[in-house]
């Protein structure tokens, strides 16, 4: 068995492996950073004026808070700066996740600490202010609202670059698909932004009136997962046909497109399927900016449980309240740090990212007697995978063909692709 010579991609391409909305997400984390130091600072010089060691006390614990976040904010920016630096093998795009498990490790030792003052508070309690406590824990509590507000930009935290719902702005690669046909490639696309959703089709590098070469006629039928068929008419609009009718949600069919030319029809079947809202997948989330989410939020929640404890011992007695309120507090983030310790560490050590996508990638590469040999699929940083492919067949068939098949996955961003002849 002879495997082909040709293991490297054709042509040159990029290594830049960073997040869609990576430098919009180093800016909020400085932002955040200039929020914190500003309130560190206030709460430092005030305690230090009016004697209130309680208020210094706050605002050395905000410097902690400013320092962990400075660590993802230096991510973004040096992933950035040395995006196109050709001594990273595959980019940067990881130094997020890096960021992100360091952050997770000092949110785990935070948890500790809380948990062991608490106890020690439990065993030896303390006289509280509580005239001055419930302020500086709800001054705190204010700025951790304002600190999540700037990082999630008043979306709680989810992107929708991805997602699949009308009025989305934005190109949606995930809606256009690429078919190899004898006059080149057609591209056939799913186009709802902002309006209702039908289907697009044209001729790459199309640029006149006619998308489809003259003498051939274009029919397009929908087969759903239950079986329902629906047939689509086109009517020319400048440089692309587009579908009379509107395509129906869910978007997730087989579309059977058949080109006649001359008398014969020539058939190619595409696969669409339905997308999740937002970049809550494994391939598409930000760890470093969900890092520095789960530190705004983790000393919010402390917050609130602190000032919940301070309100017991005040009003009803229960100064017992404080330091259980702690514990609480450290239970729950050792469980946020622990998730993000597993699905960052993963990440760093190349673990399957999709199990579904190795699935979808099986069923497209075998097809017509072809067989999947080895699959390695790692993740190379938001919204981008990396995938060696090694295929057998007896069809004969170049790189491009494996290729094209793989372009219709736009998280597919970096692809080698070994082919191994076998004999029919």
């Amino acid at each position: 068995m002879k495997k082909s010579p040709n293991m490297r991609p054709a042509a040159p391409h990029s290594h830049v492996f960073l997040g869609a909305e990576h430098e919009k997400n180093e800016r909020k984390t400085w932002a955040v950073i200039a929020l914190c130091s500003a309130m560190m600072a206030l709460e430092i010089g005030g305690g230090s004026l009016f004697g209130s060691l309680a208020l210094v006390a706050d605002g050395l614990h905000m410097s902690t808070h400013a320092a962990a976040l400075l660590i993802a904010a230096i991510a973004y920016t040096y992933a950035r700066k040395h995006a196109n630096d050709p001594s990273f093998a595959f980019g940067t795009g990881k130094l997020g996740d890096l960021a992100g498990f360091s952050s997770a490790i000092i949110l785990a030792m935070i948890a500790l600490l809380i948990g062991y003052e608490a106890i020690l508070r439990l065993i030896h309690p303390i006289a509280i202010d509580f005239g001055v406590a419930i302020p500086i824990g709800v001054l705190g509590l204010i700025v951790n609202i304002a600190s999540a507000w700037l990082l999630s930009d008043g979306d709680h935290g989810h992107s929708h670059n991805h997602g699949h719902g009308h009025g989305h702005e934005g190109h949606h690669e995930e809606e256009i698909r690429r078919i190899d046909t004898s006059h080149g490639f057609l591209l056939l696309e799913v186009f709802e932004d902002g309006v209702p959703p039908r289907f697009r089709v044209r001729f790459e590098g199309s640029q006149g009136p006619m998308p489809v070469p003259g003498g051939q006629s274009l029919a397009l039928e929908t087969i759903r997962p239950d079986g329902a068929r629906q047939n689509f008419r086109f009517v020319t609009r400048g440089g692309y046909l587009e579908s009379v009718e509107e395509i129906p949600e869910p978007h997730a069919f087989t579309a059977r497109l058949d080109l006649t030319h001359s008398g014969h029809v020539h058939s190619h079947e595409v696969t669409f399927e339905e997308h999740a809202h937002g970049n809550d997948g494994v391939a598409h989330r930000d760890n470093n900016m969900r890092a520095a989410f789960v530190h705004v939020i983790a000393d919010a929640a402390v917050s609130v449980l602190a000032i919940l404890g301070l309100l017991a011992g005040k009003f009803l007695g229960w100064t017992i309240m404080d330091p259980i309120m702690g514990i609480v507090g450290m239970l729950v983030i050792a469980n946020w740090s622990a998730g993000l310790i597993r699905d960052t560490g993963a990440t760093l050590l190349d673990k399957m990212p999709d199990p579904a996508m190795e699935e979808k990638i099986r069923a497209e590469i075998e097809v017509d007697g072809d067989r999947l040999n080895d699959l390695h699929l790692w993740r190379l940083g938001p919204g981008h995978l990396g995938a060696i492919v090694s295929v057998a067949t007896t069809k004969g068939r170049g790189l491009d063909y494996y290729r094209t098949r793989l372009a219709r996955f736009p998280t597919l961003s970096h692809v080698t692709v070994e082919i191994q002849p076998v004999a029919g």
